[in-house]
C-alpha cells in the first residue's frame, strides 16, 4: 500500500509539473471511486479488447504494449520479458483477425504500413500474415484456423489477464522500491560527502584567515595613487583559479581601440592578462560625463591619471573602520556602452551572457563566453528606468525587465526582439524585483505602489506579488500579504522552486509555500527596510541585508536564531541609499558574499568567518549593483557615475 500511495504521488506531482489539469481532476476523480485501492487488472484488459481492438486504434495498442516492455526492462527475471513477448505477438495477431471478422481489411493493410519493417525484423514467423488481407477466406486456411476459433481468444484473454495479475500484485510493473533505495542510498552518500565536505571547507577557511592575516600585516589599507583608473562595472576573476596566458587570450581577445560613437555600439572590450598598454581616456570614453562602463583589467597594470585616483572620489574616505586587503585578482576586462549611470547587472544560467541596466531604460546584452554567438549581444530601449532583472532559469535566452511604469519585457537574445510586454496593475507599478522559478516556466514579480517620501524606501508605497506563467504569460495567482503590505523590494527560491522567500521594506521576511499559494511563515528580521534577501547554499538558512547596513544569516531550522551576522554599515552611504537599494551576492560555493557599495570599493566576506575579509579594486564612484558567476568564482560591479572630465 505504501508503495501504490507513492506511485499515485509520482503521477500527481508529474501532471502539475506538465499543467494537465484536465487529466488531473480525471485522474482524482478516477481515485476518489476506487473502492479496492488495488491494481485493476480489468481495465487494462477491457482497453486492450474491448477499446482499441474493435475500434482498431493499432498505434495506441503497439504503444500500450511498449509500455509494459519498457517498464520491465529493467527487470531481473527474463520470464516477465519473454512472456509478455510471446503475449503481444498473440494480442498483435488476433487485432488483424478481428479486423478481417469485421470486414475491415484495409486496416490490416494499414497496420502493416505501420508495423510491417518491425514485424519482419523480430521474426517469430510474420511473413505468411501478409498474405492474409489477400486470402479470400482465412478462417477455413489451415495456417490461420486456429486463430479464428473462440478457444483461442478465450486462452489468450486468460493468459493476458494471469500475466497482469501476476505483475501487479508483484508490482514488477513499477520500480518504485528500487528507486526508493537508490534515493536512500544517494542521500547517505550526500550526507558523507557534505561532511567531508564541511571539514575541507573548515580547512580551507583556517587557511585563507591565515593568509588574510598576513596580507593585513603586510599591505596599506588603502594607497589610492597606485591604483589604476577603474570606473563603472567588472567582474573579477579571482587568485584561486589559475588560468594560463593563452587560455585567457582564446576566450578575451585584445582590446580594440574604442571611439566615442562606440560607447553606443555593441561592443566589447577584453585585455588578456599581461596587457600592459592603457587605452587612452580621449579613445574609451573615460572622460566623458556621467557615462558608466562595464569594466575589468589586469590588475597588475597602473594609472597615473589623477582625474581616475579612487583617492579624489570616495567619498568620507576609507580610513577608518576594519582594514580589508585588496583581493588578487588574474584578470580584468571591460564592456563600454552605457551612457548613464549602472542600476543593475546579472548573469545568465549558464554564465556565458550578461545583461546590465543603466537608469536611462537601456538594458545591454554582452556575451562573456568566447563559445557563444556574439551575435547575441544587443541593446534593449525600454522608455523606462530600469528596476530589476532576472534571467530564466533553464537556459540562456530568455531576460525578464522590471521597470518603473510596471512594464515587464521578456527578451529572447536568439531572436534579438520582445517576444512578450507585460503590464502590471496601474495601481502598482514599480516593479522592484523579479524571480524566475529554477524548475516551473513561471516567475514572479515584486511591484509596488508609489509612496511620497524623498529616499528610495520611502517612496515605495503598498506591495503586490504575482505569479506570472512563461508559457502563456498570464497572471496565474497573486500571493496574499495581508492588508496594506510594505513594499516587497528583494526574492529569492529555494533549488526546487517550491518556497519563496521576499523582503519588505518593514524588515520583515515572508516565506511563501509556492505549491499552495500561501504564506507558511515570517519573522521580524531588521529594525529598517531589507535591501536583499539570499538562500544559503545548503538551503537551511537564509541571508538578509537591511538599510542600516546590518548583514545577518538566520536559521531556517530553528527561525529567529542568527547564525552569523556583519556590520557593512561603513559601506551604506545614505546618499546612495536615496537613489536605489543595496545588494549582496553569494558565489557559486556560498562562502563569500559580495555586497554593494557607497565606496569605491566593495567588501567581499568570508561567509561565517569573523575575518576582515577583502576589498574589491577601486572604481571611481558608489558600486551599486553585484553578481557572482553561476559556477566560477568571478564576481561583476556596477557603479552610479564615472568622473567628470
Amino acid at each position: 500500500m505504501e508503495n501504490m500511495l507513492y506511485a499515485e504521488e509520482l503521477v500527481r506531482e508529474f501532471l502539475v509539473f506538465r499543467g494537465f489539469t484536465n487529466t488531473l481532476q480525471a485522474y482524482d476523480s478516477e481515485l476518489s471511486t476506487d473502492i479496492g485501492k488495488g491494481f485493476q487488472v480489468d481495465r487494462i484488459l477491457d482497453l486492450i479488447f474491448s477499446v482499441y481492438v474493435p475500434t482498431f486504434q493499432a498505434e495506441k495498442l503497439v504503444g500500450l504494449l511498449s509500455f509494459f516492455k519498457n517498464c520491465l526492462s529493467s527487470s531481473t527475471d527474463r520470464v516477465y520479458i519473454d512472456t509478455l513477448s510471446k503475449l503481444e505477438v498473440s494480442i498483435l495477431r488476433y487485432y488483424i483477425v478481428y479486423a478481417v471478422q469485421s470486414g475491415r481489411k484495409d486496416k490490416v493493410v494499414e497496420f502493416y504500413g505501420m508495423n510491417g519493417n518491425d514485424l519482419l525484423q523480430r521474426g517469430q514467423d510474420w511473413t505468411p500474415w501478409f498474405a492474409i488481407p489477400y486470402i479470400k477466406n482465412p478462417s477455413l486456411d489451415p495456417e490461420f484456423r486456429t486463430y479464428f476459433s473462440r478457444e483461442w481468444f478465450e486462452a489468450l484473454h486468460l493468459s493476458v489477464r494471469n500475466f497482469f495479475s501476476v505483475i501487479f500484485n508483484g508490482t514488477h510493473i513499477l520500480s518504485e522500491n528500487s528507486e526508493k533505495n537508490t534515493v536512500n542510498r544517494l542521500k547517505k552518500d550526500i550526507k558523507q560527502l557534505n561532511l567531508k565536505l564541511s571539514e575541507l571547507q573548515a580547512l580551507l577557511e583556517e587557511k585563507e584567515a591565515q593568509l588574510s592575516h598576513r596580507r593585513s600585516n603586510v599591505s596599506p589599507f588603502t594607497d589610492a595613487n597606485s591604483d589604476v583608473a577603474k570606473s563603472s562595472s567588472s567582474f573579477v576573476h579571482e587568485e584561486n583559479v589559475l588560468l594560463s596566458k593563452d587560455t585567457l587570450e582564446a576566450y578575451f581577445p585584445a582590446t580594440p581601440q574604442i571611439d566615442e560613437a562606440d560607447l553606443h555600439q555593441e561592443v566589447v572590450a577584453a585585455a588578456p592578462v599581461g596587457n600592459q598598454h592603457e587605452v587612452s581616456p580621449s579613445k574609451s570614453g573615460y572622460n566623458l560625463s556621467s557615462s558608466s562602463n562595464f569594466h575589468a583589467r589586469d590588475s597588475g597594470t597602473s594609472d597615473s591619471n589623477p582625474l581616475l585616483d579612487g583617492s579624489h572620489v570616495e567619498k568620507g574616505g576609507d580610513s577608518h573602520g576594519e582594514e580589508l586587503p585588496e583581493v588578487k585578482v588574474d584578470f580584468q576586462e571591460t564592456f563600454l556602452g552605457h551612457t548613464s549611470p549602472i542600476s543593475r547587472c546579472r548573469f545568465s544560467a549558464s554564465g556565458n551572457n550578461i545583461a546590465s541596466a543603466s537608469t536611462d531604460g537601456t538594458v545591454r546584452i554582452w556575451t562573456y563566453d568566447s563559445s557563444t554567438p556574439a551575435s547575441r549581444n544587443a541593446t534593449i530601449y525600454c522608455g523606462a528606468e530600469i528596476m530589476s532583472l532576472d534571467w530564466e532559469c533553464k537556459s540562456d535566452r530568455l531576460l525578464l525587465i522590471g521597470t518603473a511604469d510596471g512594464g515587464i519585457k521578456a527578451w529572447n537574445v536568439d531572436a534579438k526582439r520582445v517576444v512578450c510586454d507585460l503590464k502590471t496593475t496601474e495601481a502598482f507599478p514599480s516593479v522592484l524585483d523579479i524571480k524566475c522559478s529554477p524548475v516551473e516556466p513561471i516567475f514572479v514579480s515584486a511591484a509596488a505602489s508609489r509612496g511620497y517620501g524623498s529616499s528610495y524606501v520611502d517612496n515605495l508605497g503598498f506591495a503586490s506579488l504575482t505569479v506570472w506563467n512563461m508559457k502563456t504569460w498570464k497572471a496565474m495567482t497573486v500571493l496574499p500579504l495581508g492588508k496594506d503590505p510594505p513594499a516587497i523590494t528583494s526574492l529569492s527560491f529555494n533549488h526546487n522552486g517550491k518556497i519563496l522567500a521576499a523582503a519588505a521594506t518593514d524588515g520583515m521576511i515572508h516565506m511563501f509555500d509556492m505549491s499552495a499559494g500561501l504564506q507558511i511563515t515570517g519573522w521580524p528580521a531588521h529594525d529598517s527596510a531589507i535591501s536583499s534577501i539570499l538562500f544559503g547554499p545548503d538551503e537551511t538558512s537564509i541571508f538578509s541585508l537591511g538599510a542600516e547596513g546590518k548583514i545577518l544569516e538566520w536559521s531556517l531550522h530553528n527561525q529567529g536564531q542568527v547564525l552569523w551576522s556583519k556590520n557593512c554599515s561603513r559601506f551604506c552611504d545614505p546618499e546612495i541609499s536615496k537613489q536605489c537599494r543595496h545588494e549582496m551576492a553569494l558565489d557559486a560555493n556560498g562562502r563569500r558574499l559580495l555586497t554593494t557599495s557607497g565606496l569605491v570599493r566593495a567588501p567581499i566576506y568570508q561567509v561565517r568567518d569573523y575575518t576582515n575579509g577583502l576589498r574589491t579594486l577601486a572604481h571611481t564612484s558608489a558600486i551599486t549593483t553585484v553578481d557572482w558567476h553561476p559556477t566560477l568564482p568571478i564576481f561583476l560591479t556596477g557603479s552610479v557615475i564615472t568622473l567628470c572630465g
